[in-house]
């Protein structure tokens, strides 16, 4: 085993199919700031030609007629609109620097994460070999970020950020998008939509782009909170005023929330009782999550999760969960196996995952097979039998215990 390893080259191809997300996210915050300063941009443009244009008309007194008493009076009225319109402009220009700074700030951050996280992945093209050290230190950082990320994907935040701290891996994981994420959830299992419709806002650019429905649904569950206090004016209002844009999409819904003015909270009658349910809410929070982990390219399970998967799935064989499958755990075994599917800590673990695809199989040296079916090498086999003490022209069979006679065995030939 020591010298495959040696010989192995490590192919980095394959490790990098889990790291996907880890420069997909930094390039989707950073074309989301783009985007974000463009549209701020636009629109400060716009106001602020219209105020110049109109400061500019201010100043003009050609019209005017310099022979008219009240030439000065007006003169000076218009020099004071021309300097308001010119101190409103400049203030919008300030106000728009600072919005600019931010952002490049912002920007500046997204730009050091990527720069050190392209460096975390070169130093893996870097490794000749699956042997070499510097492996097994690189496979380390790696293990720190995936536990890092199990926690950010469970809630354990300050864990989280002090085990990112510890190793030095900051830049490496996603904290304060799993922070902000988690803030916006918890506000959504507490009741409020505010903080939902305030990132749904900011993010409606990439969500038309995937016809997502969770604006419509935070919408409507605004509506069905002012039904539930029977606000029913307030209700009709709210629903003139945020329905109209979604009638073709959800008419359906759109139908069945009108009911609601009709039926009160403690029907019994579908869906009103389904929609007044107060389980909407995790769903709402739910809904989030998955769109957010849409929309910034993460995995919705942990890659904890997926790498242990596939480790599991690797190392796994039938015999690994037979009934005489040789583990700590068995007390009909005879044998120590040092298979870790077969241990204690991972075999329920891995018992719902698929099989490895294996295209070689491995015998021993003379086969031979025994009355119950089971395949060992001859030699082997015969040597277990004379350390366990057993008399001459019997053998057992390490894995179930039985035993027989050496006339019960018979030679296996492989074609």
């Amino acid at each position: 085993m020591a010298e495959l390893l040696t010989t192995a080259q490590l192919n980095a191809e394959s490790h990098l199919l889990l790291e996907e997300s880890l420069l997909r996210l930094p390039s989707e915050l950073s074309r989301k700031n783009f985007k974000s300063v463009q549209r701020i941009y636009e629109h400060e443009r716009v106001i602020i030609k219209k105020q110049l244009k109109e400061a500019a008309e201010a100043a003009n007194v050609t019209h005017v007629d310099q022979t008219d008493d009240n030439f000065a009076e007006i003169l000076e009225k218009k020099t004071r609109a021309s300097l308001h319109s010119l101190d409103s402009m400049i203030a919008r220009i300030q106000n728009l620097k600072r919005k600019m700074e931010a952002t490049q700030e912002e920007e500046k951050i997204i730009e050091q994460q990527t720069r050190k996280r392209i460096q975390h992945l070169q130093d893996l093209y870097e490794i000749p070999s699956l042997a070499d050290v510097k492996y097994d230190d690189w496979s380390r950082v790696r293990l720190d970020r995936l536990l890092v990320d199990y926690l950010l994907r469970k809630g354990y935040t300050e864990s989280a950020k002090e085990l990112a701290k510890e190793r030095e891996i900051v830049d490496l994981v996603d904290l304060d998008v799993f922070v902000h994420c988690h803030k916006i959830e918890d506000g959504l299992r507490r009741g409020g939509t505010a903080e939902c419709l305030a990132w749904c806002t900011d993010h409606k650019p990439m969500m038309k782009k995937t016809s997502n429905h969770l604006e419509f649904e935070l919408r409507l569950q605004q509506y069905i909170e002012l039904c539930r206090e029977r606000r029913l004016l307030d209700a009709r209002q709210h629903a003139q005023k945020h329905f109209v844009q979604y009638k073709d999409a959800h008419i359906l819904e759109i139908r069945h929330a009108a009911g609601l003015l009709a039926f009160s909270p403690d029907t019994q009658a579908e869906p009103y009782k389904t929609m007044y349910s107060l389980f909407r809410w995790a769903s709402l929070a739910d809904l989030f999550v998955k769109t957010h982990h849409d929309l910034y390219s993460l995995p919705h399970l942990p890659l904890l999760h997926v790498a242990l998967s596939a480790g599991l799935s690797a190392l796994k064989t039938p015999s690994c969960h037979s009934a005489y499958a040789p583990s700590s755990s068995n007390a009909r075994s005879i044998t120590t196996s040092i298979c870790p599917i077969c241990s204690t800590e991972l075999n329920e673990l891995a018992r719902n995952l698929p099989y490895a695809h294996h295209t070689k199989s491995y015998v021993e040296n003379d086969p031979i097979v025994l009355p119950n079916g089971r395949i060992y090498g001859r030699d082997r086999l015969m040597a277990m039998s004379v350390q366990v003490g057993l008399e001459g022209g019997k053998v057992k069979d390490p894995t179930t215990g039985e035993v027989f006679g050496e006339e019960e065995i018979r030679k296996v030939y492989i074609s």
